[in-house]
């Protein structure tokens, strides 16, 4: 393998990928990114063997095709050292890789390609079109509410459900759940779930731009995604995500409306004084009126209170206040309800008529 590009034809598909490089490994190979050239196309491929992402480049010069792993960091940070014209040769000699650029050389230690784990083609059950600015919003809405490495294994990840004429997304963490949905227009797909795997989620998150559509393909253990010249698969967690439609609840009067802005800002500063390990706030309401109240074990509180529309039974609840600070961002329109069933049931929070997605969050004794 021999080839000659400029430093951005590599550099740009090495930053692309190396999100899915861990700086820790058990297996040595998987610090490595497979550098594969083919014609006048260079592929850069990177993996932690749940996500795998290949970028596609182009270079100026072939004298021979090939493909061999060498050390990602590396040789990101090579590329990065090189002055911004810089012309860069890369030669595979024996088992080392060389690096010229001008009177610059670096020898690099490479892993057979033969090694590197792959993902085979994905087989597709379904097939989406979406634009990336509709997938973005999916994901931006609800993946906060993901688990952190839970024993449950499933919730560590967001399912993506198609249901008919829309697709849905849904995180939960056990005490709050988050939902959201897209119509597919003129699109159909009968009804299936799949569970991403939270780093997949991440990952597809940060590839997503405003601008262009995108075909999901999501098979039986892989979802694979092509955005530009980047390649996006992520395996899918093997688990049954809970029922969640049955935990969202169904208020019946006990509705409050609030100013989007107003709420988060009356929250953010009640949750000042909130006991730092807990986030406690405690929500009082009564006839147009939302008092909320925080304190900690240092014996210090915080009282703010806001005008709302409400008319529904007063009631005292509490509530882990980051959870309702994530929604509300969440959230897109310029007024939200809270529904309320009693002080001991979860929260529904929604934009004014259901839009921008729903927002489950269990309440907490206070």
């Amino acid at each position: 393998m021999k080839f000659s590009t400029t430093k951005e034809a590599i550099l740009k598909p090495l930053q692309a990928v190396m999100g899915v490089v861990e700086r820790r490994q058990t297996m040595p190979i998987l610090s490595n990114v497979l550098v594969h050239v083919k014609g006048a196309e260079l592929f850069i491929t990177a993996t932690d063997l749940e996500v795998e992402l290949v970028a596609r480049g182009e270079v100026t010069k072939v004298d021979s095709d090939g493909e061999v792993t060498v050390p990602g960091r590396k040789l990101l940070d090579i590329c990065r050292a090189l002055p911004g014209d810089a012309a860069i040769q890369l030669q595979l000699d024996g088992d080392r890789l060389v690096v010229k650029s001008g009177r610059t050389r670096f020898v690099l230690s490479t892993l057979p390609a033969g090694e590197f784990p792959v993902v085979e083609d994905v087989e597709p059950v379904h097939s989406l079109r979406l634009t990336q600015g509709d997938l973005g919003r999916l994901l931006g809405r609800t993946h906060f509410a993901m688990a952190q490495q839970d024993v449950r294994y499933y919730l560590n990840g967001l399912l993506l459900e198609t249901n008919k004429k829309v697709v849905r997304a849904v995180a939960t963490d056990g005490h709050r759940l988050a939902l959201a949905e897209i119509p597919l227009g003129e699109q159909k797909a009968g009804p299936h779930q799949v569970i991403i795997p939270r780093k997949g989620v991440q990952e597809l998150q940060r590839l997503l731009g405003s601008d262009g559509d995108l075909v999901l393909a999501i098979g039986s253990n892989h979802v694979r995604a092509t955005i530009g010249d980047i390649r996006f698969t992520s395996k899918l967690i093997d688990g049954r995500f809970p029922d969640y439609e049955r935990v969202i609840p169904k208020p019946q009067g006990n509705v409050l409306r609030a100013s989007r802005e107003l709420l988060r800002s009356a929250l953010q500063r009640a949750a000042i004084l909130s006991n730092e390990k807990y986030r406690g706030v405690r929500l009082e309401l009564s006839d147009g009126v939302l008092h909320m109240q925080a304190n900690n074990p240092d014996q210090e509180e915080a009282r703010d209170e806001l005008e709302v529309e409400y008319g529904g039974e007063a009631m005292e609840i509490g509530f882990n206040v980051n959870y309702l600070l994530d929604a509300l961002a969440a959230v897109e329109t310029e007024d939200v309800e809270l529904g309320f069933v009693d002080p001991n049931s979860s929260c529904l929070i929604s934009g004014v008529g259901g839009e921008g997605g729903r927002y489950v969050v269990m309440p907490m004794r206070l």
